[in-house]
């Protein structure tokens, strides 16, 4: 009997299963992370956490993997969520990912800030399957407006629309997600500009499908804005699961702020749900 303790956190609704396995490393094979993720016969996730010894300095390293058992580079809120587990009385704590050093610090209203790193904005860093000015990218195939591509350590296509709500995210989301223009995949964010400080955003992450909030999409989303000149370089993102403080700041670091939640703790046999996963 693998029994494995967790702990259910959100952030905005975009939720975790955190796995602290600092005393005893270890990561879970795709399969487990496959079986654990179902949200049926499992626990359920946007993302599995992984918290690991620190190998840079940082206070502990996260790996993180999406529900279809790939292992994603980065991800904003569920870093938040690692952050609060972390911090305990202190204020502030240097997570190892990835994507590089994430340095987390707690509000006095009790929010989470992650400094999420410098975006990337070279079509070899997204990367795009060939040259181009990542500023509009035209995506073939699609009667949208050429997106905006950013790196966050991880891909986004922003796209800018006259109204979101109308948006067939879960139609749209999978085929631009795997579209040859996106060799690794791609998280892709619809937006609608309601002022310079507030940006209406709905998002398909990469092996996750639609999700209520995510944190690094929200930080290319206003990347993407200040880019195209259309927000100041601090705004909201309004997502389905809530509102995420979005800053890109004068050095180029971006900053997102926002609530976390823990919803349970609990202890699953493994064994047990690979036993129940259909065939």
């Amino acid at each position: 009997m693998r029994q494995l303790p967790f702990t259910k956190m959100h952030g905005l609704g975009n939720d975790f299963v955190i796995i602290d396995a600092r005393a005893d490393p270890f990561v879970l094979e795709r399969r487990d992370v496959c079986a654990l993720g179902d949200r049926r016969r499992g626990v359920g996730f946007d993302q599995l956490l992984t918290i690991l010894p620190a190998e840079g300095g940082g206070h502990a390293r996260l790996v993180i993997h999406n529900p279809d058992g790939g292992e994603a580079e980065a991800c904003g809120n569920g870093t938040r969520c690692v952050a609060d587990l972390l911090m305990g009385a202190a204020t502030d704590v240097t997570i190892e990912t990835i994507a590089g050093p994430l340095r987390c610090r707690r509000r006095p209203d009790g929010r989470i800030s992650v400094d999420m790193g410098t975006p990337q904005l070279g079509w070899r860093d997204i990367p795009l399957s060939h040259a181009h000015d990542t500023l509009a990218v035209p995506v073939p195939g699609f009667d949208l407006a050429a997106c905006c591509c950013v790196s966050m350590g991880n891909p986004h296509a922003v796209f800018f629309v006259p109204d979101v709500k109308q948006i067939a995210v879960g139609e749209l989301g999978p085929e631009l997600e795997c579209h040859p223009l996106f060799p690794e995949g791609a998280n892709i964010e619809f937006v609608t500009v309601e002022s310079r400080t507030r940006l209406r955003t709905r998002v398909w992450e990469r092996g996750a499908g639609e999700t209520l909030a995510c944190g690094s999409g929200a930080c290319a989303v206003v990347v993407a804005a200040v880019r195209r000149s259309l927000a100041a370089r601090s705004a909201e993102v309004v997502l389905d699961g809530g509102v995420l403080e979005i800053e890109w700041m004068p050095d180029g670091r971006v900053e997102m702020t926002g609530p976390t939640v823990r919803s349970f703790t609990g202890t699953v046999d493994l064994e047990a749900l690979e036993a129940g996963r259909a065939p």
